[in-house]
């Protein structure tokens, strides 16, 4: 069932699925037709997100358990919403052992285990390599209970293997305990990206898609859950094939999957899915609201970096040195080292799926050459899996936090190199653009809000002005290592107003993913005070400075705010909306984005604006508004949200506004706001409409030719909907 829109909730101990079905009435008051969850299965004790599932098989006691599951689903159903679970079919958390039956079993009996098979090890290269020790010592090696300690870790012993000092029985085990550094070297299980504490699952035997998925497939079957989320597709052996036998398996589900999409790229047409989960949607959406004249300018501040140099460089080092040991497990198919290392960077997108029949982002080479013999084969598979790592790690996880130009472009299926999106790329992408994939603008995996991004769009209409303040800060309080200094400035009046801990937080994950002056596993202790100490002092020293610059673009950032939310909720596609984005909302990459929300106040002021259009203020009522009236329609009147037309004004002020038709519905927004008024404001463009209609955000009729002065009298967004319709 393919539901009209979705809502993000990130689950939890604060968010369990008695408290979703407790804000259920709510979300449906809202307008919303799925509640869409972070993973519900079994997790590590202590995991604050689920993507580290130990159980699949079992609903997460920390979330609640069965029956607190079953009673939301009851709640979910009499309201008639829909129930969407992100599925994670790629990994398992092993961090704690004991947790994980399958894994403490292979573990224990290695080889003949009867999970053996159900990770992907290379079993060839000896015993099951464990990085978590904190040198190359023993010493701390103790047995308890009959299990291998060390510190808080526990480890089991295979039969007969007692007797002894801990380190003679632990060389008896079929695993091996190892200095942490070893594992991106050294490592012979496969893992999710870098984290040695995700060991993948071979879904891609039916024994283990079985294992793994019967509760989920339950659950379906029985209509307790509506739709499925995918995550990281890109990590299986064969993509297609998974997600063929998914739909076999659920043939009445809404299946989206977490596909991170060039700019140029399309979704591999052989995968029975509904689309992705949004993020080229994203690009397009908050392009339109980006000054595409200030390239220049911003190159300039930045130094005119070179991104494909960067990325290229990134990604080599990543292939050399994080995932080394994937590199060297390609090599024992057959393949030099180097070749390996040279090949996977040359990657332009996150993989390419020759068993697909897609082959066009395939870099040359002999390599390439294998991969086109033997399309279903083992190198095949495991070179695209590692491009995919490569290309993450590469360049969302570091080049995006060292290309600072101008950072509201920096996220996954953006291209920072493209400095915006024009109408008329929009228009073309969005005309093909299917009715049943998900569009989004926030994410729990976004590395600014979409209300942020919203107020950095506005910088490019002043260009001049920003590199002059930054300059001119920087002269007062700058950071020292240049990229990161471009990066806070921007980061403090994209998210102000914005409490030290929180930019402490944020500029310490954003100079250690960066690897330039330091990084997690090689700290540089005086840079890294340097980087602590900095929000405090310019709090102090230039907070007065900063506000009053922002006070001055917040304005134009609502509006923009307003413009894109519109875009994107009335376009075609699922929308989703991510918890607590229906305010204002200035939130940095996770863990800062998956802060409590706070549903009594946006209960009350959606019971309080139910009436009346409230004023575009600080309190965010007036993007609720926008959010609850479209999803509302959605929810109602789905035939109005099919089609799509590219409408335009005519005037002198005509290419401000960004407008499309659906079925009996225009909507239309403001593009680039500080230049409008420069320019003079609307003055007599006009928008002319076909019969008459009413703003569905106003509830005021217009026909004919509209002054788009008029059409915007109360908001920079219009929604119009066909009288008698």
């Amino acid at each position: 069932m393919i539901p009209s829109s979705t809502y993000r909730l990130q689950l939890g101990p604060d968010m369990t699925f008695e408290h979703v079905a407790e804000i259920a009435d709510y979300l449906a008051a809202l307008g919303v037709g799925a509640v869409y969850a972070s993973p519900v299965l079994a997790a590590t004790p202590g995991s604050t997100h689920g993507y580290d599932v130990v159980d699949p098989t079992v609903a997460s006691s920390v979330l609640g358990g069965e029956d607190a599951r079953m009673r939301l689903v009851g709640e979910l159903q009499e309201l008639e919403l829909g129930l969407v679970i992100d599925l994670v079919p790629n990994h398992m958390g092993i961090a704690d052992p004991p947790s994980n039956r399958w894994w403490w079993d292979v573990l224990a009996n290695g080889r003949s285990s009867q999970y053996a098979t159900f990770f992907d090890i290379d079993w060839d290269a000896g015993p099951v390599l464990v990085p978590v020790l904190g040198s190359d010592s023993l010493d701390d090696l103790s047995i308890v209970d009959d299990e291998l300690r060390y510190f808080d870790h526990r480890f089991p012993l295979a039969e007969g293997t007692s007797g002894g000092t801990p380190q003679e029985v632990h060389e008896r085990q079929h695993y091996r305990l190892v200095n942490w550094r070893r594992g991106n070297s050294e490592l012979n299980y496969r893992r999710f990206f870098d984290i040695t504490t995700l060991a993948a699952v071979r879904v891609e035997d039916p024994v283990v898609f079985e294992a793994t998925h019967s509760a989920v497939l339950r659950w379906i079957s029985n209509l307790e859950v509506t739709g499925l989320r995918i995550d990281h597709p890109d990590g299986l052996a064969n993509p297609g094939e998974y997600l063929r036998r998914l739909r076999e398996a659920a043939p009445s589900a809404w299946i989206v999957v977490e596909k991170i999409l060039g700019p140029d790229e399309t979704l591999p047409s052989t995968w029975p899915v509904h689309g992705t989960t949004g993020y080229d949607k994203l690009r397009l959406v908050c392009g339109l609201f980006i000054d595409q004249a200030a390239e220049a300018k911003f190159s300039e501040l930045a130094g005119n970096q070179d991104l494909l140099a960067m990325e290229l460089d990134r990604k080599r080092w990543v292939a050399e040195n994080l995932l080394r040991a994937e590199v060297r497990r390609i090599s024992r198919l057959g393949v030099d080292e180097n070749d390996v290392i040279s090949f996977l960077p040359r990657f332009p997108v996150y993989r390419s799926y020759v068993a697909d029949g897609v082959m066009q982002n395939l870099p040359p080479g002999a390599i390439a050459e294998r991969m086109l013999a033997e399309p279903g084969g083992e190198l095949t598979s495991r070179v695209e899996q590692t491009a995919a790592m490569v290309m993450a790690k590469g360049v969302e996880d570091t080049t995006f936090y060292r290309y600072n130009r101008f950072v509201a472009l920096n996220e996954v299926g953006s291209d920072p190199g493209r400095f915006g999106v024009s109408v008329e790329e929009f228009h073309g992408k969005v005309a093909s653009a299917t009715e049943t994939s998900m569009t989004a603008l926030s994410t729990h995996d976004t590395k600014r809000s979409e209300d942020v991004r919203a107020r950095l769009a506005v910088l490019s209409e002043i260009p001049d002005e920003f590199a002059d303040l930054v300059q001119r800060w920087t002269a007062k309080a700058g950071l020292s290592e240049p990229t990161l200094n471009l990066l806070a400035w921007q980061t403090v009046v994209g998210a102000w107003p914005i409490s030290e801990s929180r930019l402490a937080a944020y500029l310490e994950k954003a100079s250690r993913e960066a690897k330039i002056a330091t990084s997690w596993t090689d700290r540089n202790a005086e840079f890294d005070a340097e980087v602590a100490a900095w929000p405090g002092r310019v709090l102090a020293e230039l907070g007065s400075e900063i506000e009053e610059f922002v006070s001055r673009v917040r304005g134009p950032g609502w509006s923009n705010s307003l413009g894109q939310k519109l875009v994107q909720l009335a376009m075609p596609g699922v929308p989703d909306v991510y918890q607590g984005t229906e305010l204002w909302d200035y939130s940095l990459v996770d863990p800062d984005n998956r802060r409590p929300v706070d549903f009594e106040l946006r209960r009350e002021i959606l019971a309080e604006i139910e009436d009346t259009p409230p004023p575009i203020d600080e309190s965010g009522a007036a993007k609720l508004h926008v959010v609850s009236r479209i999803l509302r329609l959605r929810w109602e009147r789905p035939e109005l949200f099919t089609g799509y037309t590219p409408v335009s004004a005519s005037g002198p002020a005509a290419d401000h506004l960004i407008g499309f038709a659906r079925n009996g519905l225009v909507a239309a927004a403001t593009r680039l706001p500080i230049g409008l008024e420069r320019s003079g404001g609307w003055r007599d463009t006009v928008l002319t409409l076909d019969g008459e209609w009413s703003d569905a955000l106003t509830d005021r009729s217009h026909f004919g030719d509209v002054e788009v002065a008029e059409l915007f009298f109360q908001y920079p967004v219009a929604l119009l909907v066909r009288s008698g319709q």
